[in-house]
């Protein structure tokens, strides 16, 4: 079973430090066709990193985008990236992430939406949420939109604040979120660094883990990487 491993880089990073921290993850990272590694840098980023990346001919790394337009390309929606315009520069999209929905105020269908238009463009989406809308986030998505579906969960009060949820919660979340999804690929999010990623790698039924804060080092990143290949983790 393929595991993931994605950076989520928010709002962080110049682009010179962005081409740095690349360089120095590719000089770290050890490719594992079993493992693979995303990387989400703020939307400008994407073409220079997809040149980057293509230089360094590096296998199992692609790139994803932070967020995609809910409306269809060729439209009047000014500030909007249509799915449409990254269809050739990411694999993935990460949609309906929590810090969204609190700062600009998506819905479930907003969400919805980006996921149809992300699938329309063959770019596979990383649905993000957490327990207390999990069953609404996904209830709301048509059924043709689950086939390449990704769940990301991320509980509001563990992204950001270093103190990751226990382990046992996450089990108790995953098993609920099976029961919606069932044999849907699901990420942990939320506090992860290179000190705890192996015990949640360890939780049976998870596929990989969302980092943030600690994606922003490239050393850090590629040691959470590496643990991903391990091949004593049960996934």
């Amino acid at each position: 079973m393929t595991k993931y491993v994605l950076a989520n880089w928010k709002a962080h990073k110049s682009m010179s430090e962005a081409e740095a921290w690349l360089e120095k993850f590719c000089q770290l990272y050890r490719p594992n066709p079993q493992v693979e590694v995303i990387i989400a840098p703020p939307a400008l980023y994407l073409i220079p990193m997809q040149q980057k990346l293509q230089k360094y001919t590096t296998e199992h790394l692609t790139l994803a985008a932070q967020d995609l337009s809910p409306f269809p390309p060729l439209g009047a929606y000014t500030g909007a990236m249509a799915a449409e315009m990254a269809r050739d520069l990411v694999e993935f999209a990460i949609l309906g992430h929590s810090e969204r929905r609190r700062y600009f105020h998506e819905t479930n269908q907003d969400v919805a939406n980006k996921v149809s238009e992300a699938r329309a463009a063959n770019i596979k989406p990383i649905v993000c949420v957490d327990k207390t809308y999990a069953r609404s986030q996904i209830a709301a998505l048509s059924e043709a939109d689950l086939e390449d579906l990704i769940i990301g969960y991320g509980p509001v009060d563990a992204i950001g604040i270093n103190v990751p949820q226990s382990l046992e919660k996450i089990k108790e979340v995953i098993g609920e979120i099976r029961i919606i999804a069932p044999d849907k690929p699901i990420l942990y999010g939320g506090s992860i660094n290179e000190d705890n990623a192996g015990d949640y790698l360890a939780i049976a039924g998870l596929s990989g883990l969302m980092v943030g804060t600690a994606s922003l080092d490239p050393v850090a990143f590629a040691r959470i990487c590496e643990k991903a290949s391990y091949d004593d983790y049960v996934i």
